[in-house]
């Protein structure tokens, strides 16, 4: 049975959920990245609310310029970690949701590792 490329990173997230779980000490960052936006969202699993969240799409509502390629992502990393550190939020695991690490997904962790946060 051949698997489709969204077919393939469900099952990988799958696993993923498995291992990784948001505590209030240490919230999941999640990454979900689409063909137009990228979001990203601070989620603590043990009361399952998302504390902050920003995206490429909210970004460019609110005036910056933010798109859908590696310096966007970087840009949506260094806005959700800001947003986390005025919440009192240090610490996040980093949940790639299925996708490589690599290209957008990578720089939005790097965004946000420079913006402060610590995974």
């Amino acid at each position: 049975m051949i698997l489709s490329k969204n077919e393939s990173r469900k099952r990988r997230k799958v696993h993923i959920r498995k291992k990784i779980s948001g505590t209030s000490e240490r919230p999941r960052l999640v990454v979900y990245r689409s063909n137009m936006h990228i979001y990203a969202q601070v989620v603590d699993d043990t009361i399952g609310e998302t504390l902050v969240a920003t995206s490429t799409l909210s970004m460019s509502k609110a005036g910056q310029k933010a798109s859908c390629n590696k310096a966007g992502a970087e840009s949506v990393g260094k806005e959700i970690a800001r947003l986390a550190l005025e919440n009192d939020i240090h610490k996040v695991v980093f949940d790639r949701n299925g996708y490589l690490y690599h290209g957008r997904i990578k720089a939005v962790a790097e965004g946000a590792r420079e913006g402060g946060l610590e995974f």
